[in-house]
């Protein structure tokens, strides 16, 4: 008796094992993780659904991008990701990168990169070599497209741009003072070469996807979060699933067993995979419902939705990465409804404070833009809760904003008034 009623839970948790990829892929992808695994197997035959192509699905899913006020931010940074790094992908050839181990560097450091192109070095991806064998490597994408691609940061991408300029030695070496001392370009005017400078460095493209940011397609969400009749209802994106199916052709052979139950967890592991992301669909709507109504994102851990689901929270973190949900108020990654909360009554997430930074950027005086400080004191007089000055300073970093000084010299470089 025990050991039947142990045998589905050790189905269901070896083809969680075996099938993680299926779970952790983006709906975008998952027809490609799913060839991956049918490619080793002949009896299994994996279809791109065709109601994915219908007009229907693309017209249900244009209302969600219409009615947005998220989509214009995400799909600038996030959905020309895809496209980008595949241009990256084609550029790893010799005689850049001539050796099998330069190549898979190269790739590597692909993956390292975050959305505006900068390097960001992954200690776990990067493990197989050492700093001296990366950084080798790194240095030769000053001359891949997009230009800057893999600097460290906004300067040495200048600096990227720079040496793929055929530009007078003198004139060369005077935008390397400017682009390294960046926050003091403005003792500089009375330079000889600082207007010439000034003219090539507004050419570049900097960061580095800024250009791809707005030749991308459209995110296909996991989620759709919709009203209706005055209730909040969770539907999957069944539409763009891949179609498996099973073709033994009749043949039942004792050597084939080892497939057939291999194609059959496959499939078992695609139905668990919409299971969870419904599940995990639905807790988000439980725990903030009131975000769906108009109101803040409240903060919510993943071993919150962990506990409900009985699931590891390393489990939870595959199934909503890289993954999106659609609803009224945009299209939004999943990963943005798990936050920590601030204040004591646990009413205020650090992204609500996020939020706040961003909003406080877009809208402060170009000639004087806030320190971290002025920032503080704003968030603390908003929200009424006590965080320092560091954590502004970290969240600020996280979003990419550069420090006031250097906010101060970008609007100059662009003409502020």
């Amino acid at each position: 008796m025990l050991k039947q009623k142990l045998a589905p839970k050790n189905k269901l948790s070896q083809t969680l094992r075996s099938w993680l990829p299926i779970l952790q892929a983006n709906i975008e992808d998952l027809k490609e993780s799913l060839d991956d695994f049918s490619k080793e197997n002949p009896f299994i035959s994996v279809k791109e659904n065709i109601n994915s192509q219908t007009n229907s699905n693309k017209n249900y899913m244009d209302y969600f991008y219409k009615n947005s006020i998220q989509a214009q931010n995400i799909q600038y940074m996030a959905i020309a990701q895809k496209s980008v790094y595949e241009l990256l992908n084609e550029q790893i050839t010799p005689p850049l990168f001539p050796t099998e181990k330069s190549q898979k560097i190269a790739y590597k450091i692909i993956e390292c990169l975050n959305h505006e192109g900068y390097f960001e070095f992954d200690e776990e991806l990067l493990k197989e070599w050492s700093q001296d064998e990366i950084e080798n490597i790194r240095l030769r994408f000053k001359f891949l497209d997009p230009i800057g691609v893999g600097a460290k940061d906004y300067k040495e991408a200048f600096l990227f741009a720079l040496d793929n300029l055929d530009i007078d030695d003198e004139l060369y070496e005077f935008c390397k003072i400017l682009i390294k001392d960046f926050e003091n370009i403005g003792s500089y005017t009375k330079e000889k070469f600082y207007k010439e400078a000034i003219v090539l460095i507004k050419k570049f493209s900097i960061p580095p996807f800024i250009e791809y940011f707005e030749d991308s397609k459209q995110i296909v969400p996991d989620i759709f979060i919709f009203r209706e009749n005055d209730e909040i209802k969770v539907k999957i994106n069944d539409e763009y699933y891949p179609e498996i199916s099973l073709e033994t052709d009749g043949m039942n052979h004792d050597f084939l067993s080892a497939y057939i139950k291999e194609a059959k967890n496959l499939i078992d592991a695609l139905a668990m995979r919409k299971a969870t992301l419904y599940k995990i669909g639905l807790m988000i709507v439980e725990y903030q419902y009131d975000f769906f109504l108009g109101k803040e994102i409240k903060p919510m851990t993943l071993k919150n939705i962990a506990d409900d689901l009985e699931r590891n929270t390393s489990t939870i973190s595959r199934a909503i990465a890289n993954k999106y949900l659609s609803c009224e108020r945009g299209l939004i990654p999943l990963k943005d409804f798990f936050t920590v909360a601030l204040d004591e009554n646990g009413e205020t997430s650090n992204t609500s404070v996020k939020e706040f930074i961003v909003n406080l950027i877009k809208n402060e005086n170009k000639k004087k833009p806030l320190s971290d400080l002025k920032i503080l004191e704003l968030i603390q007089e908003e929200f009424k809760i006590d965080i320092g000055r560091r954590t502004i300073t970290k969240y600020r970093k996280q979003l990419n904003i550069g420090s006031s000084s250097e906010r101060k010299k970008i609007y100059e470089l662009e003409g502020a008034k």
